[in-house]
């Protein structure tokens, strides 16, 4: 098995509607979309996200489009107009979950090159 960063096998897109982000993850192929559901559990991106974070992270599988989708609650410091911090956008998110790590099988990465 091989850690792999998700910016390797998917793309990402985010947004944010006052303390709530939600984060889209895109498989670039039917074939990776299995790890991501494996692997992308509420539980493990609440985590990735520790300290910012602080409410609930639902996700929601779908599977048309080889995609997860991830609503966060309390995760923007109040929102946009009441945080103090310097970033507090949901959009960055996106491109922060691309960080996250999946473990890819050897036999996989070989025959596709990923």
């Amino acid at each position: 098995m091989t850690l792999v960063r998700l910016k390797e096998i998917a793309h990402a897109r985010s947004g944010d509607k006052g303390n709530t982000v939600n984060i889209g993850v895109f498989a670039n192929n039917e074939e990776v979309y299995p790890f991501l559901i494996e692997q992308m559990t509420a539980k493990r991106i609440q985590e990735f996200f520790k300290g910012l974070i602080l409410g609930e992270v639902v996700r929601y599988e779908l599977p048309n489009i080889h995609a997860l989708n991830f609503v966060c609650q309390q995760a923007l410091d109040g929102g946009g107009s009441a945080s103090l911090r310097v970033d507090n956008l949901g959009k960055c998110f996106g491109s922060n979950i691309l960080r996250f790590e999946v473990e890819i099988p050897d036999s996989f990465i070989e025959e596709r090159g990923v």
